[in-house]
């Protein structure tokens, strides 16, 4: 998939990146506390990036960078530190999204959200 340019995602971030991405952090959250909705939850954490930017993820196909960890792996690390450290990560992105010297670092914090809840290489990091 191709990137949409930089005026795109900016205004996007501008216009709707900035509240709909703590909302989005939020509610994957609480459906990540449930078993049944586990799923559901990490598929919207993994969405942060684009609900942000618009960003697109990259293919971890084509040297990008190194493959995924195994699902066995991330889940293990999600149960012990993903589901909490995530939630405070994004949290403290989203308010430094409401600053204007913030807005790089929590741009940073919240494209390293997906790694940060499940070991998920977002951009193929």
């Amino acid at each position: 998939m191709t990137q949409r340019s930089f005026a795109v995602r900016a205004l996007w971030f501008v216009l709707v990146g900035w509240w709909l991405t703590p909302i989005v952090v939020n509610v994957a959250w609480l459906l990540n506390v449930t078993v049944i909705l586990l799923p559901f939850g990490i598929k919207l954490i993994n969405l942060v990036p684009t609900a942000l930017t618009l960003a697109e993820p990259r293919s971890l196909e084509d040297g990008a960078g190194a493959s995924q960890h195994s699902l066995v792996v991330r889940a293990i690390y999600f149960v012990l530190v993903g589901w909490w450290l995530s939630w405070l990560w994004a949290n403290v992105a989203a308010a430094l999204s409401m600053t204007i010297v913030g807005i790089p670092v929590a741009i940073w914090l919240f494209n390293r959200l997906p790694y940060v809840t499940s070991l998920y290489r977002f951009h193929g990091r």
